[in-house]
């Protein structure tokens, strides 16, 4: 009987120290980290621990300053924490702030932005991509080129065209430009697709399938994280955007949240402060949970923006 035909003899071989030939691989250790890599390692934690710490301290004053007393909110030297924890600001703020009309007002606005601004913006994108077609890159230059003109240069131009055909005092002019492409998640879209490979598209192509239909059975499905992170950002620029409603929308029935928030500070003015954190938290939460629950998401449509194959 062979050695291969009994097993234990071929274990035996196997532990003979001549006739196992296979060289031993060294088993690996883990590096030790020197000095000065431990020293700048500490160093990028400490200053990134104190930038947090100065990024969320207005964010921590006004969620604490939401449960004070207007002495405590005051005070000085300033009571970082409440003495007296307080729903009253709540109450007042709900009271005098239409809070479910306006919030219902953001979200006509911010859904169909977001919408419009995914769509329109992955269309330009894979044209500016996928497709090929002269003078391209220099349209897609020109295109990037805009988002260098601030937004005041054709602010009064952009308000004259809209209050000439009548969309003044309406959401039109904060929801129909979303639908034409944004130049910034263009660039994101376009970056994001050209880290897909090539012969999917000449895969479809050769079985027939015409442009749109690629776009939209095979790149659409492979760029969820992407779609995600310009949905994201689009509903909080609208969700955040006080310049556009101040501009376009003249009864208060159509205020959003963050142009009703204004007047609220106008009117109550600085015997409301409470009341006025109080409000601006509530508006806060659902951008906070809507970013922990795409959080994974968004930030892989940002990072694999930039990888090409």
């Amino acid at each position: 009987m062979t050695a291969i035909q009994n097993p234990t003899a071929a274990a035996a071989a196997a532990r003979e120290p001549g006739l196992n030939t296979a060289p031993s691989k060294p088993v690996p250790r883990h590096r030790r980290r020197t000095w000065p890599q431990i020293a700048e390692s500490i160093a990028k934690h400490s200053v990134l621990i104190v930038l947090s710490v100065v990024f969320l301290m207005p964010l921590f004053w006004m969620v604490t300053g939401a449960f004070k007393t207007q002495a405590d909110i005051g005070a000085f030297p300033v009571k970082w924490f409440p003495e007296t924890i307080t729903t009253g600001n709540f109450s007042y703020g709900l009271a005098t702030f239409p809070l479910l009309q306006y919030f219902w007002n953001t979200l006509v606005i911010c859904v169909p932005s977001m919408i419009g601004a995914a769509l329109s913006s992955a269309m330009v994108g894979y044209g500016v991509s996928k497709i090929r077609w002269p003078w391209r890159n220099g349209v897609f230059t020109i295109l990037i080129a805009t988002m260098m003109v601030p937004f005041y240069v054709t602010m009064v131009p952009l308000f004259v065209a809209y209050r000439d055909i009548g969309w003044t005092g309406t959401y039109l002019p904060l929801i129909v430009p979303t639908f034409f492409g944004i130049p910034f998640f263009i660039f994101l879209m376009r970056q994001f697709f050209l880290g897909i490979p090539e012969a999917l598209s000449d895969a479809a192509r050769i079985d027939g399938a015409g442009e749109l239909r690629i776009f939209i059975q095979v790149i659409l499905p492979l760029c969820k994280p992407a779609l995600a992170a310009v949905m994201l950002f689009q509903f909080l620029a609208s969700w955040s955007d006080l310049l556009g409603p101040l501009l376009y929308l003249t009864k208060s029935s159509q205020y959003t949240l963050s142009l009703g928030l204004t007047f609220f500070q106008g009117a109550q003015g600085d015997t409301a402060v409470g009341p006025l954190m109080a409000v601006s938290t509530i508006i806060l939460i659902p951008i906070v949970v809507l970013f922990f629950f795409a959080q994974k998401t968004f930030i892989q449509g940002i990072t694999m923006s930039g990888i090409k194959d």
